[in-house]
Formats: C-alpha cells, sequence, structure tokens
C-alpha cells in the first residue's frame, strides 16, 4: 500500500544509530530523501541550511534536547511539522512534547506503517491547497483562523498553534455547532482509526482550549461527556 503520495525530504535526529539507519531505509525505500543527525546540535544546523518537509525528532538526545529543539524549530518556521518519535509515553511526557510545538508524537517502539500514516497526515496539505481568496477566513465569535496566513486570531489577538492544532481548530470550525466524536477527529483530523488505548485527541484538546479560550469570554470549546466536543459561542 503506497501511503506517501510524494518525494518528500526528511530530516531524522535520532541519536541510536541503528534506530536512525532503520528508519532512514524505510523512508528511502518509499522515495524520500532522508538526511541523519546523531545529536541536537547538529540537527540544529541541518535545520537552518536544509529546505526538510517534515522533521522526526527523538527527545532524549545529547547536546541539545529534543524539547528545546522543537522549541527552537517552531520560533524559526512555524509550519515545519514535527514528529516526535520517542520512548517516553506518558500523558506527561506528551503534554511537554505537544506544548513544546510538536505536531504529533510517537512512542517507541512503532510499526513502520503508522510511521508512514503520521508523516502522511502532517504533509498532506503541501502543494495541495489552492488558493481561495473568497473563502480564507473561518470566524466563530471572535475567534478567526486565516487559512491562507495560518494564523489564528482571539478578539485581535494572534495565538499560536502547531500545524496539528491548526489542522483541529479548522476542523471544529468548519463544523461549527456539531459535536464530533473521538472518533471522527481521529480519522479526519489524524486519519487514523481512533485506538481507546490512546489519549492523544484528548491531549490535543486539552491544549488547543488553554490557548483559545483560558483568557477569554466567552468559552468556545465544550465537552459534551459520552458523545465528543462541540465548538461554539453557547454552552
Amino acid at each position: 500500500m503506497k501511503l506517501l503520495k510524494i518525494p518528500l525530504k526528511i530530516l531524522v535526529i535520532e541519536d541510536e544509530q541503528k534506530v536512525a539507519a532503520f528508519i532512514k531505509s524505510g523512508l528511502e525505500q518509499h522515495g524520500h530523501t532522508v538526511d541523519l543527525a546523531y545529536d541536537g546540535f547538529i540537527g540544529k544546523k541541518f535545520v537552518a541550511t536544509g529546505d526538510y518537509h517534515i522533521i522526526l525528532l527523538d527527545i532524549i538526545i545529547p547536546v541539545v534536547n529534543g524539547i528545546e529543539l522543537c522549541k527552537h524549530i517552531k520560533q524559526q518556521n512555524p509550519n515545519l511539522p514535527v514528529l516526535m518519535l520517542t520512548a517516553l509515553g506518558t500523558t506527561a511526557d506528551k503534554v511537554v512534547g505537544f506544548e513544546a510545538g510538536a505536531d504529533d508524537y510517537l512512542v517507541k517502539p512503532f510499526e513502520f506503517e503508522e510511521l508512514l500514516v503520521r508523516i502522511k497526515a502532517l504533509t498532506k496539505r503541501m502543494g495541495q491547497v489552492p488558493y481561495q481568496p473568497n473563502n480564507t477566513i473561518l470566524q466563530v465569535s471572535d475567534l478567526k483562523l486565516d487559512l491562507d496566513k495560518k494564523i489564528a486570531y482571539r478578539a485581535g489577538k494572534s495565538i499560536s498553534l502547531t500545524a496539528k492544532e491548526f489542522d483541529l481548530l479548522e476542523y471544529f470550525m468548519r463544523n461549527e455547532g456539531r459535536v464530533i466524536s473521538k472518533p471522527e477527529l481521529a480519522e479526519k483530523v489524524w486519519e487514523i482509526t481512533f485506538d481507546t488505548g490512546t489519549n492523544v485527541v484528548e491531549v490535543y484538546i486539552n491544549i488547543l482550549r488553554k490557548k483559545i479560550d483560558r483568557d477569554f469570554i466567552p468559552k468556545l470549546l465544550h465537552t459534551r461527556i459520552g458523545l465528543g466536543y462541540v465548538l461554539n459561542s453557547e454552552r
């Protein structure tokens, strides 16, 4: 099954050389170009000089750790997808990774096909979304999403979002007032089948809620217990 339609330039920052070589070999078999960095300092230099479509980043790496490097990458290029690949799999670990700017989080060990699916989900928009000048702003209450500039605003204040947070918010705004289940979000936003054993949807919802609701009134993102989530200005 061919999961990725276009060749990508990918940077893998991973200090376990056997793991890095396995990932590189698998991705190259799918037609992609892969650079390897075995520590955060070298990875940072690669990011500065290379034009990558996505970064695969371990957290526990020498010199500059993955969390700090992710923050740096997102400061320099907020639209560059970062997929964390790490053995740190607790909810707290995931929250730290997402708050550092990671767009997705895959816990080791993982199936290679799942890695391909995650990469596809993060890079699916590249070169595929036509410019539509009459439909580049979505708005719910005082929350605005600029689809062209990839920027969110609430009450005129800009809100920094990762690529996956942007996708999640866009899906909610395009479905304003409709209760959306976790399985639907997993399928439409992550392009994966919902797994009851993972809490990635809840983690992203909590992070997104903090960004768009914590400092504003009215609250827009609501939980419908047993049903899912809904974005609107009414409870």
